[in-house]
């Protein structure tokens, strides 16, 4: 299963979310230096390192964004111990705005 799967369905089936969208964003970041690599080494952007998620849930109402980023951190925590290396996460509750795109 790749990254992008595991991350979709960790996130549908803890959230039930209302809208999801899991973007792979690796390419946009072709040339940056890891601090987790090797000193020289240069990303190529290729692989599934690079994440964004858009999450609009029922489970957020009431919660900071703060909590929801934690929760969803400790959700995938496994992804990022493996090698996703930046996850940028857009949560909302349903209402609130979001730049979901349908």
């Amino acid at each position: 299963m790749s990254t992008k799967a595991a991350i979709e369905r960790k996130l549908t089936e803890t959230f039930h979310p209302l809208g999801l969208q899991v973007i792979d964003e690796s390419h946009l970041h072709a040339g940056h230096h890891h601090a987790d690599s090797d000193h020289h080494a240069t990303f190529d952007g290729s692989g599934e390192t690079h994440f964004r998620v858009r999450l609009v849930s029922e489970a957020f109402s009431g919660m900071s964004r703060i909590a929801r980023h934690r929760a969803i951190n400790a959700l995938l925590a496994e992804e990022l111990a493996a090698g996703v290396h930046a996850l940028a996460i857009e949560a909302a509750a349903p209402g609130e705005p979001t730049r979901m795109k349908t």
